[in-house]
């Protein structure tokens, strides 16, 4: 896949960068220059660009960025139609879940637009203790999840140590037949040898935002805290890489800056990641600041982005990068998550609490306290129901960790998945974890759906594929978990 070309020379003030946070392939002038050289929008040109897309091989800088220029209805729907291709040629029906858990809210740094703000006296703190940390977790499980996303504000009590020790109590928990097996994880840039540690206890994606590529941006909005070192950040990636954590999440927080400039950044911070380690992003994230409490930046973001041009974007992305997860949180809406899932969205969290300790809050009918929250919430409905809609919409709602549990990580899950070859392991293993969702969680009428809609996958697999699958699902259903390929 070839984005943009890496270039010498970097954006950022003279003498600025050290040697473990160069960012120099981050040029500004060039992503400029792509966005300049296509600023009409040239329907022949456009129409070229989404018949290369549908050839599975991704696009470069100026074929993005001539894609940035869609704005006529006719050209849209083109658009929208080849993203629909290209995700279902790739990723089927499948949607893989997953809920964050919010470890703490504590946080180092002034940001504007984040209710974690240091700055913020409105906030009540809250670090859940290592049996809080146990006692959400079982929360989870009993819901169905087995995958989370752990998230805490750049800040730690008893330091990094209480990182590992969240991730030890998290993989410890057992709940009859469930477990989380896969932590990914949300947290500050961190050290190599602190990097090294999270790869040696077993996380599966080490996921970190940029906010916005733009330099000017990110110094106005980052007043103060480690976080307003962008090179440091910037290269938090390369380090976790080099610790062997070869699975990275990147994202953009869209509003803050240009997002047609900040999305061929991400597609040139995928590019330098590939070239220089072999493997380029794992997932790609689209969140949109939302509300947050003690933020009124927040409210009145400096870019926002419009329904229709978070659409368009999520369609260039999955056409830019084909084999990149793109992940969808609860901010938006379930009406903006169900649309965005044709476009190319492949991931998305259900029945999200974005407050320490909020998961247990629910279940014991505590009275939620959104004051420790990080942002407001755009769909509250919990896993049962969003399972239940997936499947009604001919989606198959995945729980898989088998890839990375296999070893198929990094540079090995691209080619599996460059080949195509991933699809004979992702459809059994997908409609496996569902089975074992249906049987264990689901409430009748989801079961019932669900049953419908792993018929349907089963009927439209080769023959191979279905042979694999209903050996799992055998043995699933004789009482068997944890079976995959």
């Amino acid at each position: 896949m070839t984005i943009l070309a890496s270039a010498d020379g970097g954006s950022g003030p003279a003498g600025s960068h050290r040697a473990d946070t160069d960012t120099s392939w981050l040029d500004a002038g060039e992503i400029r220059s792509a966005l300049d050289a296509h600023i009409r929008e040239d329907a022949t040109l456009i129409r070229e660009v989404l018949a290369k897309s549908r050839e599975l091989k991704g696009l470069t800088a100026g074929e993005v960025a001539a894609l940035l220029q869609v704005r006529d209805p006719e050209l849209t729907e083109e658009l929208y139609a080849a993203a629909r291709a290209v995700k279902e040629a790739i990723y089927g029906k499948r949607i893989v879940l997953f809920a964050p858990l919010y470890i703490s809210n504590f946080c180092g740094n002034a940001c504007s637009y984040c209710a974690f703000s240091k700055d913020n006296r409105t906030l009540k703190r809250r670090a859940l203790t290592i049996e809080e940390i146990r006692r959400e977790t079982e929360v989870l499980i009993d819901q169905g999840h087995k995958r989370i996303l752990m998230v805490a504000g750049e800040s730690y009590p008893r330091g990094f140590d209480y990182v590992i020790e969240a991730l030890e109590a998290i993989y410890s928990v057992r709940r009859g037949n469930g477990e989380i097996r896969r932590i990914n994880v949300n947290l500050a840039p961190l050290e190599v040898d602190e990097f090294r540690r999270l790869h040696e206890i077993g996380i599966g994606t080490y996921q970190l935002f940029q906010e916005t590529y733009q330099r000017d941006v990110y110094e106005a909005v980052h007043l103060s805290g480690r976080k307003r070192d962008m090179d440091w950040r910037l290269s938090g990636p390369d380090r976790a890489m080099q610790a062997g954590i070869d699975d990275i999440g990147l994202g953009a927080l869209l509003g803050l800056g240009d997002w047609r400039f900040d999305v061929l950044a991400l597609m040139k911070h995928a590019e330098h990641l590939e070239s220089t380690y072999g493997a380029g992003c794992h997932t790609i994230s689209v969140p949109r600041i939302e509300p947050a409490h003690g933020s009124d930046f927040s409210n009145s973001p400096l870019n926002p982005v419009s329904d229709e041009d978070f659409k368009r974007l999520v369609a260039i992305l999955r056409l830019a990068v084909p084999y990149t997860g793109i992940i969808m949180s609860t901010r938006e809406t379930a009406e903006m998550r169900r649309e965005t899932l044709a476009l190319g969205v492949s991931q998305i969290s259900a029945g999200s609490r974005t407050n320490p300790g909020g998961y247990a809050a629910q279940l014991d009918q505590v009275e939620d306290d959104f004051d420790e929250s990080q942002f407001s919430l755009g769909d509250h409905r919990p896993l049962d129901t969003v399972v239940r809609e997936l499947a009604e919409l001919d989606y198959t709602p995945s729980f898989c960790t088998a890839c990375y549990r296999n070893g198929r990580t990094g540079e090995d899950f691209m080619h599996w998945a460059k080949s195509a070859d991933i699809k004979q392991k992702c459809g059994p293993n997908s409609v496996g974890t569902f089975m074992e969702y249906l049987i264990d969680y689901a409430k009748p009428e989801t079961a019932s759906a669900g049953e419908q809609a792993i018929a349907r996958d089963l009927a439209e697999m080769g023959t191979e594929e279905r042979r694999v699958s209903d050996v799992i699902l055998d043995r699933i259903r004789s009482g068997k978990r944890d079976v995959f390929c």
